[in-house]
Formats: structure tokens, C-alpha cells, sequence
């Protein structure tokens, strides 16, 4: 068994010993094998990148020989042109020199006749000195008299030519414009003309008896005291019988009193408590009626869309007066001759109409409001969003500002013709003489007139001058400076015509 056992190891350890020997046989055999394929294929390698060296060498001398045959050609363009510029450069040097000696000979010529030109001049001036002396010499007059003798008789004829061509041109403006002016401002009056003067700080309140006067003293005076105080009035009880007057600047308190006396009268109950209760009901009243007097003016003017507070301060209005003159009707007739210009002349009817509505708008506050009427009207139409073109109307309409469009020039000539009209206003004795003494004085101011008369209430000036002093073509220059200076001084409505006369008189006796 032992034998066995041994023999079976022995057998596979040879087997092992032959199967390595075979196996490395094998792999030597193998391993020569790819050691023969290796250099081989390292061979074909070299062999082939020999080959792709030489196509590369070869493709890059190709390269080289297309860019140097490039860079020859370009070489020889930039030849020729190069060539080509110094041969223009040579041409331009050539014509240079050609022009520069034109240019030297021509300043010779030039400088040879500037010579001959001055010898000339000189004696020009020579022989000019010469004839002035003699004409000095023979006229008796140097140059200076002879060029002031000549200024002066241009003058003259200048003056002569411009105070006709003036009179020419008056002429014909008149011709043609007053004919059409005449007759738009004929039609707008005569479909506006109403009367309207009115009292302007006082107001008189009527009594079923005197003995209603001591009512309305009351007890040591406490009745008059109480009603002065609540309304601001003065109230005159005098001996005039069976009336009360009520004195106040401020129109609609006046008329708060007026209405409340009147209630207090009707109901006959007259003591403090109730003369505070019918004050504020008056109050309540005027208010509601001046509010009703503002729409009722805005509806017959034919003006929407104005703001509540502009309409009662159209209705305040009618409690203020101007020279005697209802302020609300005078804007009412303002705006009806604005709307009937405008619609003549093809202007803007709304905003003629609107303007000339609102344009004393002012002089509802301007007791409670520092400035002028026109400058507080121009801040509430701003206030209350109107329109630029209405605002300039409303600023232009005295002459404040320089009026740029038709419609302020419309409302300014409808606010003067309402103004100016007879009837419209009155005005006091001592200021219309004042006036009319001032006009004359004006006129008496200028060089040459003899005499000066006002006459037609101050619309015309009639002035005769001193037929010695003024010539007739004078006339116009004067009439002219006189109206300016009128213009400038005085303030009046509507115009003042200047009549300037002259008229020579000779005067003989027979014996």
C-alpha cells in the first residue's frame, strides 16, 4: 500500500516536471514569436513615418514656395505703386514751382501798381485839398457849417416827407377801418344798452311811522347798538320822517341789514335776541341770493361749467358798484358785446364771452383782499382752474399786461364801451373838473400852442397853436406828442379826440 502511495507521488511529480518543461517551451517559443512580430511592426513604423516625413517636408516646401511667389507679387504691386506716387509727387513739385513764380511775378505787378496807386492817391488828395479850399473860399462856409447847413435842410424835407406819408397812411387806415370798426361796435350796442347807476353806500329803509324810530333805538340805545354791532352798519336816524338810512362801504352787509330791519319792522318784535335771530336768517338769505344771482348772470351770459365759488362771487357783484355802476350788469353787458365782436371778427366767441363775464371778477373782494381788481381776479380764476386764454383776457383788460390775442382785445374795447357809453357812469363834480383842467395843461405844456379848450365833457381837446412858431407840417408830430403824453398822465374812459388848429389871420383898416 505504502509502494502504491509512493509510486502515485513520484508519477505526478514527473508529470508536473514534463508539463512545466512543455508549458515553457511553449511560452519561450511564444514569447519569440511576438519579440519578432514586435519588430516587425516597430519597422513598418519607421518605414512609415520616414514616408509621412518626407510628404510633410515636401508639402511644406510647397507652402514656402507659395507664400514667397505671394510676397514677390506684392512686393512688385507696392513697386508700382510706389513708382506710381513719386511721379504724381514729381508732377505736383513741377506745377508748385510753375505757381510760386506766377505768385512772385504777380506780386511784382501788384507791388509796381500799389506804387502808381499811391503816387495817384496822393495826388487825388492833393487836388481834393485844393477844391475844398476853393469851394470853402467862394461858399464862405467851412466844411463843418456847409455839413450841419445840409443835415438841416434833409431834415426839414425828411420831416415833410414823414408828416405826409403819416397823414397818407392815417388817411387810408381810417378809410378802410373805421367804416368796419364803426359798425361792429354800432351793432353791439345796439343790442346792449341799458342803463345802470345805482347808490353806492347808503340805503335808505322806509317806516310805517316815526314812532318805529324809537323802537329801533331801544332802551338807552341797546336795540340800534346791538343791530350796528351784528352787521357792521351805521344806522342814521335823523329827522328825515318815516325813513332810516343805513351806511356801510361793504355792499352786502349793508343789504344783511337792510333785509333784516325790513323783518324786524314787518314782525314788530324789535329787542337784541331777536334781532340776532333775524340777522342770521337775513344773512342766510343774501347768501342763497347772491348764489341765485351768480347762476341767473352765468345763465343769460350763456357761460357753463364755472366753479360754485366763482358764481357766488359773481352773484357779490351785484351789490358792488363802480362810479355808480352795477358791477354784475356791467360784466353782463361786457360779456354780450364780447361774444357779438368776437363772432364779427371771427374770434373765439366762448372765451370772448367768458373772459368779459369774469374780467371784475376781482372787485367782489377787493375790500377783503390786498391789490387791484385785476390782479386779485387773475388769482381767483387761477384758484379755480379757468383757462390761460380767459386769465389773459381777464389781466389784459386794463392794459396790465400787453394783450396777445383777439379775445383780450375785445374785452378790453367791450369793457370801455360799457364804461364809456352816457348813462353808464357819473362821476363827480371836483374830479371831472380836475380832469378836464389837467388836459388842458397837458396840451399847454408843448412849444407853440396858444391855446387849449377841453370841451364835449373832456372827449375832445381842441388846441390852436401860433401860426409864427409852428408850421403845418407840424401838425401831425404835435397831435401825435400830445395824444402820448395823454395816453401816459391821464386815466379816462373810452378816448379823447386832439384837434390841433392852425390858421393864419391877416388883418388891415381902412381909412
Amino acid at each position: 500500500m505504502g509502494n502504491i502511495v509512493l509510486t502515485g507521488v513520484i508519477s505526478a511529480v514527473i508529470a508536473f516536471t514534463i508539463g512545466f518543461f512543455v508549458r515553457k517551451s511553449i511560452a519561450e517559443a511564444k514569447i519569440k514569436s511576438a519579440e519578432e512580430e514586435a519588430k516587425r511592426i516597430v519597422e513598418e513604423g519607421k518605414t512609415r513615418a520616414e514616408t509621412q516625413k518626407k510628404e510633410y517636408l515636401l508639402e511644406a516646401k510647397e507652402e514656402i514656395h507659395k507664400f514667397r511667389s505671394d510676397a514677390e507679387k506684392e512686393n512688385r504691386d507696392r513697386r508700382n505703386e510706389v513708382q506710381k506716387l513719386e511721379k504724381r509727387l514729381l508732377h505736383k513739385e513741377e506745377q508748385l514751382d510753375k505757381r510760386a513764380n506766377n505768385l512772385e511775378r504777380k506780386e511784382d505787378f501788384i507791388s509796381s501798381k500799389q506804387k502808381e496807386l499811391d503816387v495817384k492817391k496822393q495826388e487825388i488828395e492833393e487836388v481834393y485839398e485844393k477844391q475844398i479850399t476853393e469851394l470853402e473860399r467862394v461858399s464862405g462856409l467851412t466844411t463843418e457849417e456847409a455839413k450841419e447847413q445840409l443835415l438841416d435842410d434833409i431834415k426839414r424835407e425828411v420831416s415833410h416827407e414823414s408828416a405826409v406819408m403819416i397823414k397818407e397812411i392815417e388817411s387810408r387806415a381810417k378809410l378802410e377801418a373805421e367804416k368796419k370798426a364803426k359798425d361792429i361796435i354800432s351793432l353791439a350796442i345796439q343790442k346792449c344798452s341799458t342803463d345802470h347807476v345805482s347808490e353806492t353806500t347808503v340805503s335808505v329803509v322806509a317806516l310805517p311811522n316815526d314812532e318805529m324810530k324809537g323802537r329801533i333805538i331801544g332802551r338807552e340805545g341797546r336795540n340800534i347798538r346791538s343791530l350796528e354791532t351784528l352787521t357792521g352798519v351805521d344806522l342814521i336816524i335823523d329827522d328825515t320822517p318815516e325813513a332810516v338810512i343805513l351806511s356801510c362801504f361793504d355792499p352786502v352787509r349793508r343789504e344783511v341789514a337792510r333785509t333784516a330791519l325790513e323783518n324786524l319792522i314787518s314782525d314788530g318784535r324789535i329787542h337784541p335776541a331777536r334781532i340776532e335771530e333775524m340777522v342770521k336768517k337775513a344773512q342766510k338769505e343774501i347768501d342763497a341770493h347772491i348764489l341765485e344771482m351768480g347762476e341767473q348772470a352765468a345763465f343769460d351770459a350763456g357761460v357753463h361749467g364755472l366753479h360754485p365759488e366763482i358764481l357766488k362771487l359773481l352773484g357779490r357783484l351785484n351789490y358792488r358798484t363802480s362810479y355808480g355802476q352795477n358791477v354784475l350788469k356791467h360784466s353782463l353787458e361786457v360779456a354780450h358785446l364780447a361774444s357779438i365782436m368776437a363772432a364779427e371778427l371771427g374770434a373765439n366767441v366762448k372765451i370772448a364771452k367768458r373772459s368779459g363775464l369774469l374780467h371784475d371778477i376781482g372787485k367782489a373782494v377787493d375790500h377783503e383782499i390786498e391789490g387791484t381788481h385785476v390782479e386779485i381776479g387773475v388769482d381767483l380764476c387761477k384758484r379755480y382752474k379757468e383757462s390761460k386764454a380767459v386769465i389773459h383776457g381777464i389781466e389784459a383788460h386794463h392794459g396790465d399786461v400787453e394783450p396777445n390775442s383777439i379775445e383780450a382785445i375785445v374785452v378790453q374795447a367791450s369793457d370801455a364801451i360799457s364804461a364809456a357809453r352816457p348813462g353808464a357812469r357819473r362821476e363827480t363834480l371836483e374830479t371831472y373838473i380836475k380832469r378836464l383842467e389837467k388836459l388842458e395843461e397837458i396840451a399847454d405844456g408843448f412849444e407853440g400852442i396858444e391855446r387849449s379848450f377841453a370841451i364835449q365833457a373832456g372827449r375832445e381837446i381842441r388846441i390852436i397853436v401860433d401860426s409864427g412858431k409852428v408850421k403845418d407840417d407840424d401838425l401831425v408830430h404835435i397831435s401825435r406828442e400830445i395824444v402820448k403824453q395823454i395816453e401816459q398822465s391821464l386815466e379816462y374812459p373810452g378816448q379823447i379826440k386832439v384837434n390841433v388848429i392852425r390858421e393864419t389871420r391877416a388883418i388891415d383898416y381902412a381909412k
